[in-house]
C-alpha cells in the first residue's frame, strides 16, 4: 500500500483549534462547510469559532469543563464543538434519540456544567424533555438534580426563563480567543463519547485532541481527500465518526464538509448530485437506502472515494452502482477515536471489497482466540485487540470498566471479531456479543447477511440468534425486499442452503417494511439487542427464554 501525498505529510500533534487555524492559514478562501444552505470559508469558520469561544468563556465555560450538545447536524453544532475545544472544554455529544432518562443520565454521569440544546428537532420537544428532569430551567439554574449544570443555551425560540438564547454567542465578543491562548495541550480530553457497549448504561469514552485530530489526518490520507474536494457525510455529529472522520477529517485535508440535520435519503442524493460531492461515507443501511431510492437511477453522481462499514455484497453494489471506485473498508469503534484500520484508495479493489484494511500508521492489531487467549493464525477468526495512539484515555469515572477494556500492556479488547490475512490486513467479521451458537457452532450475523444481500430481490437483511430448545439458538432473518419484488420464506431458505453451511441457514424468515420501529439508531444502524428482543416476541419464543430450555 502506498500512502498518498497530503498537504502536510509529516504528522505534528495539534489541538482541534490549531487544526482549524492551520486550515484558515493554508486555504483561507476555500469553502470549509456547506450545511443547510449556510456556507463558510476556512477563514470565516476560524473567525466564528474564535468569537463563539469568547462567548462561551464569557458565560463561564473554562478549560476542563464539560459542555454537552444536543441538536441535529448543523453549522452551529460544528462551531460550538470547535469553540469549546478551543478554550479546552470537553464536549459531551447527546444522541438526539435519547429519552428524558437517558439525557439525564449523560448530564449527571458526565458532570456537565453547560448544555447547548435545540428547542425542537424532528418533532421532538427537547425543552419539554429537559423540563421533565430539570424543572429549574423555568426559574433559574442550578437544578437540585444537576448541581453542576449552571447554564443552558437554547437554539430556537422556546427559551425558558432560566436559560440563555444561543443567539447571544453569535454576537461579536469582547473576548478574543486564539489557538493557544488557553494553554490547551494535544493530550487534553476533547470529547466524551457515550457508547452503549455491554453495560446497562452507556459508558463515556474519553478522547483527546491528539486522538481525534491525528485520526482525522490519517483517514484523510487513506481516502486521498484533498483541498477542494467535497465530502458529504450523513454521520450524526453526536457520534465520533461524525466529529472525527467527517468534520475534522475535512478540516485537516482542506476539503469542504457537507451534511444534513438528519439522513433524509432524497435530500442526501440531491445534495450529492447538485454539489458534485467527491467523497462520502456510511454504513450498509445508508447505502442501501440510497441505492433503493426511486430517484437514484436518474442521479448524476461524481463520487470517486469514500468508506463504508458494510458486508462484501453491499460493498460491491456501492462500487458497481454508485461508481465509487475508491471505496475503502474500515474498522473502528468509539474507543479507537474511532478508526483503527482503513484501506487506501489505491489498495487492491478485490481486497477492499472483501473488507480488508491496513492498520493506521503507529497502530498495532492482533487477533486473539476468545476461548484460549492465544494469538490466532492468519485467516482464523478471533477477538480484535488494538494498541497505539488512537486508543481512548479511558471511560469517564468508570475505572473498573476501563481496566476491563484496556489490559496492563495497553491492548484494547474491542469485543469485535475479525481475521487477518498473511500481510496483516484486517477484516471485521462481527460483534463478539452479537454472534450466537447453533448446536455448538459460532455464527456471525454479518456472514449470513452478506449471503442474503446477494439475492436480487432483497434490499436489506438483518439476522439475529433466537432461542431454540434443541440447538440452544438458531438463526432468524428479517428482510426488506425491493419495491415490486416477490419472495417467499422457502425461496430465501433454499437460496441460503445453496451458499452456506446448514447450521447458518435461517430457521425463521420474516418480511418487514422498515426497521425504524424496531430499533434503528440516528446513524441508521440496527440495534441488534433491540431487534433480538422484538424478534423473540414476534415469533412467540418468550417461554423458551423464560424457561431456559
Amino acid at each position: 500500500m502506498r500512502e498518498r501525498a497530503h498537504p502536510s505529510d509529516a504528522w505534528t500533534a495539534r489541538t482541534c483549534a490549531q487544526s482549524v487555524a492551520r486550515a484558515a492559514s493554508l486555504w483561507p478562501d476555500a469553502q470549509a462547510m456547506l450545511i443547510d444552505g449556510e456556507s463558510r470559508s476556512f477563514a470565516q469558520l476560524w473567525s466564528e469559532v474564535r468569537n463563539v469561544a469568547g462567548g462561551l468563556r464569557r458565560l463561564g465555560l473554562r478549560r476542563g469543563d464539560h459542555f454537552a450538545i444536543c441538536m441535529g447536524n448543523s453549522r452551529l453544532w460544528c462551531v460550538l464543538f470547535l469553540a469549546a475545544g478551543t478554550i479546552g472544554a470537553v464536549t459531551v455529544p447527546i444522541n438526539t434519540r435519547f429519552k428524558a432518562d437517558e439525557l439525564a443520565y449523560c448530564l449527571k454521569q458526565a458532570d456537565v456544567r453547560m448544555l447547548a440544546i435545540a428547542d425542537r428537532f424532528l418533532s421532538i420537544d427537547f425543552i419539554a424533555m429537559l423540563r421533565e428532569v430539570a424543572p429549574a430551567i423555568d426559574t433559574g439554574l442550578p437544578d437540585s438534580g444537576f448541581p453542576l449544570l449552571h447554564t443552558v443555551l437554547v437554539a430556537g425560540s422556546d427559551v425558558p426563563a432560566g436559560c440563555v438564547s444561543v443567539a447571544e454567542l453569535l454576537e461579536p465578543s469582547e473576548f478574543l480567543i486564539d489557538d493557544d491562548s488557553e494553554g490547551v495541550e494535544p493530550g487534553d480530553t476533547l470529547l466524551i463519547q457515550y457508547t452503549s457497549g455491554t453495560t446497562a448504561y452507556p459508558k463515556g469514552v474519553m478522547l483527546s485532541h491528539a486522538n481525534m485530530v491525528r485520526n482525522a489526518f490519517e483517514v484523510g490520507r487513506r481516502l486521498d481527500l484533498r483541498p477542494g474536494d467535497r465530502y458529504f457525510s450523513g454521520r450524526p455529529l453526536f457520534h465520533a465518526a461524525g466529529t472525527t472522520m467527517s468534520l475534522l477529517c475535512s478540516i485537516e485535508a482542506g476539503a469542504c464538509y457537507l451534511t444534513t440535520p438528519s439522513f433524509d435519503t432524497e435530500r442526501v442524493l440531491e445534495i450529492m448530485e447538485r454539489e458534485r460531492c467527491t467523497h462520502t461515507s456510511g454504513n450498509d443501511t445508508m447505502f442501501l437506502m440510497m441505492m433503493s431510492h426511486p430517484s437514484f437511477a436518474d442521479r448524476q453522481l461524481v463520487l470517486r472515494a469514500g468508506w463504508a462499514a458494510a458486508t462484501e455484497s453491499v460493498m460491491r453494489q456501492i462500487v458497481e452502482r454508485m461508481g465509487i471506485t475508491g471505496l475503502c473498508s474500515a474498522f473502528g469503534m468509539s474507543e479507537c477515536s474511532p478508526n483503527a484500520a482503513m484501506a487506501s484508495v489505491d489498495d487492491d479493489l478485490e481486497a477492499r471489497m472483501r473488507g480488508f484494511a491496513q492498520p493506521l500508521p503507529g497502530i498495532s492489531i492482533r487477533i486473539r482466540a476468545p476461548d484460549t487467549g492465544l494469538d490466532c493464525r492468519p485467516w482464523d477468526t478471533g477477538e480484535i485487540l488494538v494498541r497505539g495512539w488512537n486508543v481512548m484515555k479511558g471511560y469517564y469515572n468508570m475505572p473498573d470498566h476501563t481496566a476491563e477494556a484496556i489490559d496492563s500492556e495497553g491492548w484494547l479488547h474491542t469485543g469485535d471479531l475479525g481475521r487477518c490475512d498473511p500481510e496483516g490486513r484486517l477484516a471485521f467479521v462481527g460483534r463478539l456479543k452479537d454472534s450466537f451458537r447453533v448446536g455448538g457452532e459460532n455464527v456471525a450475523p454479518a456472514e449470513v447477511e452478506d449471503v442474503l444481500h446477494r439475492h436480487p430481490a432483497i434490499r436489506q437483511a438483518q439476522v439475529v440468534g433466537v432461542p431454540d430448545p434443541r440447538r440452544v439458538e438458531v438463526c432468524a432473518a428479517y428482510l426488506i425486499v425491493h419495491a415490486g419484488a416477490s419472495l417467499s420464506e422457502t425461496e430465501v431458505i433454499d437460496w441460503c442452503r445453496e451458499r452456506m453451511a446448514n447450521f447458518k441457514v435461517p430457521r425463521y424468515v420474516r418480511f418487514v417494511d422498515s426497521f425504524e420501529h424496531i430499533g434503528m439508531t440516528a446513524s441508521a444502524k440496527i440495534q441488534k439487542r433491540k431487534l433480538r428482543d422484538f424478534v423473540v416476541r414476534d415469533l412467540g419464543l418468550e417461554s423458551v427464554v423464560l424457561n431456559g430450555r
